[in-house]
């Protein structure tokens, strides 16, 4: 089935989610929508990010997408279940995808979820963790300064890197051997977090088992593209074009992407 995936996020982290997507399955088409205009969504209230979720979630449905990927925790943590209920397509979020990575890692049980106020807020993760593990001692971790400095593009040097150190300074004293990027813009600045947690951590993101989950189900539906075209990506930005263009062609190693701006 040659219909596109589509993939949504709060801006430009769901970009972690669909070059891993990209690299599992070569030849699926990604439509991506990034509601960088909007983000963080990690302060809004539930019923904004609910809102937002499925403005993005209709317009991809019109463009005759055959699966959704809700590649942003917040939104996952708080419209999974809406979208799942509501929608004739299959629709995959990234928390249960980043619990079972930390589960199959995680030597102690002592995992560290960083995330958005609203992902911890939620106690998402907590509940996929404790439902693979009743031994699993939780860390929970809201960096709200995270989000802000991927999106503005300036994410490398000694700055991001004492902005990372900052936000962190809650774990000094806590024992843990695995870390969840609970966001999926924090695998962006993941060379910084590993820097600062140290080299005996394991950290570790959902976009590899999301991007695994996608293959399932598509297989599972008979829905694998059967082209061995090269497929055209498209990605939509509320936002900046040039600053998306920036960071996505920078993550996915890839030039000229195809990049619009779309309004919701």
């Amino acid at each position: 089935m040659n219909a596109p995936i589509g993939v949504i996020d709060s801006g430009v982290g769901g970009l972690t989610v669909a070059k891993r997507m990209m690299e599992v399955l070569p030849y699926e088409t990604i439509y991506y929508i990034g509601d960088t205009a909007r983000c963080p969504y990690g302060p809004r209230n539930r019923q904004e990010v609910l809102k937002f979720t499925w403005q993005m979630a209709n317009v991809l449905q019109k463009m005759n997408i055959k699966m959704l990927v809700i590649a942003c925790n917040t939104a996952t943590a708080v419209a999974l279940d809406s979208l799942q209920k509501n929608l004739s397509i299959p629709v995959i979020g990234v928390i249960n995808a980043g619990a079972r990575a930390a589960e199959k890692k995680t030597k102690r049980n002592e995992i560290v979820v960083l995330a958005t106020e609203g992902t911890i807020k939620s106690g998402a993760y907590e509940n996929a963790l404790l439902s693979l593990s009743t031994k699993a001692k939780i860390i929970p971790l809201a960096c709200p300064t995270f989000v802000p400095l991927v999106e503005s593009g300036e994410y490398e040097g000694q700055f991001a890197f004492d902005l990372v150190a900052k936000g962190l300074k809650p774990l000094a004293n806590k024992k843990f051997d695995t870390v969840i990027l609970g966001c999926t813009h924090y695998p962006i600045i993941q060379h910084h977090i590993e820097k600062v947690v140290g080299p005996d951590v394991v950290v570790l993101s959902s976009a590899e088992e999301t991007a695994r989950d996608v293959k399932d189900l598509l297989e599972y539906n008979d829905q694998l593209c059967t082209s061995t075209k090269e497929p055209h990506h498209i990605f939509y930005s509320t936002g900046s074009v040039p600053i998306f263009r920036s960071i996505a062609e920078n993550w996915l190693k890839k030039s000229n992407l195809d990049i619009r701006r779309i309004k919701l």
